[in-house]
């Protein structure tokens, strides 16, 4: 722990301070309250202990800040400001919350260098950075001399309200993940008013509870802060410093209430607040004493990072690591998944598309050690472990299985965690039907392009018995709307390898894989070399002759399709099938491509879920067969004939489209 004049430290967080204010009042709006209340905390954490170099601000092992908080950009900004992040300049403090700039509302990752995560949603912050604390310790089991930093968090009362952190926090404390450190902005204060309007809860028994190491210190005695950082390293649980703090400290009016949680101070509040804090500086300006201060922090963070690539030189698991945080080999696993497709069409089995993710797995995970699996409680349903995985456990780091229990929230959340951290690939399981759980963090993963793999089973009416409660009807098509997600619904073994393919293959995308309960069939009999499920949609069974009717499905309803058009073929109708595997990427096919897939005859779409999302493939007058409901308790071939979803549907709805009765 490195330490200065205690003066000089109480100017570098009234910089913070300074600029939270006057970028916040520039824009006319944002959030300076919290900025304001945790500078004291900020700046004993940078200034004593964070290791971070803004010269490489991704080296592998350095401490990892999350601002869950994320209303609370300024902070961060204003700390990257002052480190010397080269993409930083004043310019961007100034245009803050403007069009083009770096200083978005709330951190976003990718848009400005050293964000690890994107943060706002209250509560995602703190769950992913569960994810980066489990992924430090699962590298420090496999490279303990090129992995042991730390995560640290700075959570507001929303991020401990928001029920995901509750998941979250009983996760880290079961795996028992020594090298997190929660710093609570424990300012009593929300958008409404004080915190006692809408809550009871005793946080610091709850984090206790939940297996944490607990502490509480006067945010704005930065020793105090320091003195409780240092105990929290020393402790093998997470830690949770519950920090007092007043809200817009420093502005003499205002602090304190919650008007000064999300709205500019005002030039009168402000020329005060310069005066209480002994701040005679003209607004965007520092001094240079300061500014050398936060310089010296920059420096002894590339002295570490240097430190540790001198490590990397001459360690022994050198080449691991590097392997590791590189991306799989395309090529060397487009021959494991082609020779594992080429035995699938000699064997042709009859497996449901989750039994087959896991017969995909068992490739993927021999040749991909970085590949991390976990389910939500339903391994034995989602069947996402493979042979000889062991579970990671507190103490105990170096499996590739995580039990998540039942916290889909969280699990989402700690696998983009996961990936944000480097080094793994992470991939977890639940039923699609709770997508709905998971899909705050699946959107942010989607925003921030992180390569995370989402395996949903029993993806429709299929899974029979359960009930509408557990029957996905309008999931797809939710997740469908979300930009940059890759949402698959393979149709056999063959297309379900190489949906994985993909998604592995995916750097910047996260996955879905809508896999089945009940058996399918093998339908690609053909054996070839190429991914035909990379262009998102291809034609499965051409026709003869030019087609009469195109029947687009996808999963399980492609068997239904290719039935169908066997009984068109009696009626002397030829009906081509196309299998639709991932409408995002058959998105991405020109217009020629997807024109030949298509063509011009009449269309129906088969899916056994809601039509809401199928204008890629279907015009106004062409025909769907699927839900319009909720589904019902029964076996799945009653559910499927109650529900019109069969093969002579299909076939009778194709010939009113042709007779243009419809």
């Amino acid at each position: 722990m490195t330490r200065i004049d205690a003066a000089l430290e109480a100017r570098m967080a009234n910089a913070i301070r300074a600029l939270a204010m006057d970028a916040v009042e520039a824009a006319k709006s944002g959030h300076p309250g919290a900025p304001m209340g945790m500078a004291d905390v900020a700046a004993v954490l940078f200034n004593r202990f964070m290791r971070v170099d803004p010269a490489d601000p991704t080296w592998p092992d350095r401490d990892r800040f999350v601002m869950s908080a994320g209303h609370g950009s300024m902070l961060v900004y204003a700390i990257h400001h002052l480190l010397g992040y080269d993409d930083m300049g004043m310019d961007q403090i100034r245009a803050f919350r403007q069009l083009g700039s770096r200083t978005a509302g709330h951190p976003e990752y990718g848009h400005a260098k050293g964000i690890e995560v994107t943060t706002g949603p209250l509560g995602q912050g703190i769950a992913t950075a569960v994810g980066m604390a489990l992924a430090e310790r699962m590298a420090h089991a496999r490279w303990p001399d090129l992995a042991g930093h730390h995560t640290y968090v700075i959570a507001g009362d929303g991020c401990l309200m928001e029920g995901i952190s509750h998941e979250a926090i009983d996760l880290a404390g079961h795996l028992r993940l020594g090298r997190l450190i929660v710093l609570w902005d424990d300012n009593g204060i929300t958008i409404d008013g004080a915190t006692d309007l809408s809550t009871s809860t005793d946080q610091q028994a709850r984090f206790a509870a939940a297996g944490w190491h607990v502490q509480a210190v006067d945010g704005h005695d930065r020793d105090a802060v320091a003195a409780a950082i240092q105990a929290a390293q020393g402790d093998d649980r997470p830690s949770m410093i519950a920090c007092k703090t007043v809200i817009g400290y420093g502005a003499p009016n205002k602090q304190g209430g919650h008007d000064v949680h999300g709205a500019p101070l005002g030039d009168d509040e402000i020329a005060a607040a310069r005066a209480h804090l002994d701040w005679p500086h003209d607004p965007f300006t520092l001094p240079e004493d300061v500014t050398t201060a936060w310089a010296a922090i920059a420096a002894r963070g590339a002295q570490a990072r240097a430190d540790w690539a001198a490590r990397l030189e001459t360690s022994a698991n050198r080449a691991a690591f590097l392997a590791a945080q590189t991306a799989p080999d395309a090529p060397a696993l487009r021959t494991a998944i082609a020779g594992h497709c080429h035995q699938l069409v000699a064997d042709r089995p009859k497996v449901a598309t989750r039994k087959a993710s896991e017969m995909a797995l068992g490739v993927i995970n021999a040749a991909l050690p970085q590949t991390i699996g976990g389910s939500a409680d339903l391994t034995g349903s989602n069947l996402t472990r493979t042979k000889d995985m062991q579970s990671v456990r507190a103490g105990d780091y170096a499996g590739r299985y995580v039990n998540y229990g039942i916290r889909e929230h969280a699990m989402a959340a700690v696998m983009n965690g996961i990936a944000l951290h480097g080094g793994f690939i992470p991939y977890g399981g639940t039923f699609l039907a709770f997508a709905d759980y998971s899909r705050p963090a699946i959107r942010l993963g989607a925003l921030m392009g992180v390569r995370v793999i989402h395996v949903m089973t029993h993806d429709s009416i299929g899974l029979g018995e359960d009930g509408p409660t557990h029957q996905p009807v309008e999931h797809l098509a939710s997740l469908r709307a979300i930009p940059n997600l890759q949402v698959f619904r393979p149709a056999d073994a063959v297309e379900t390898a190489e949906a994985w393919e993909i998604a592995l293959t995916s750097p910047a995308t996260p996955s879905v894989l809508a896999l089945s309960r009940q058996n399918l069939p093998t339908v690609r009999t053909e054996d070839e070399d190429a991914n035909r499920s990379r262009r998102g949609a291809y034609v499965l069974r051409a026709t003869p002759a030019p087609r009469d009717v195109t029947l687009i499905a996808t999963g399980s309803e492609v068997e239904i399709a290719l039935a169908a058009a066997d009984l068109l073929r009696a009626d002397r109708i030829d009906a081509a099938v196309v299998s639709a595997p991932c409408f995002e990427l058959f998105a991405r096919q020109d217009r020629a491509y997807r024109q030949g897939v298509l063509c011009d005859a009449p269309r129906i779409g088969i899916e056994a879920a809601i039509r809401q999302g199928w204008d890629l493939f279907l015009r106004p007058e062409d025909g769907f067969v699927g839900m319009t409901g909720f589904g019902a308790s029964a076996p799945a071939p009653a559910l499927y004939r109650h529900f019109g979803i069969t093969p002579e549907a299909v076939a009778e709805l194709a010939r009113n489209l042709i007779k243009g009765e419809t």
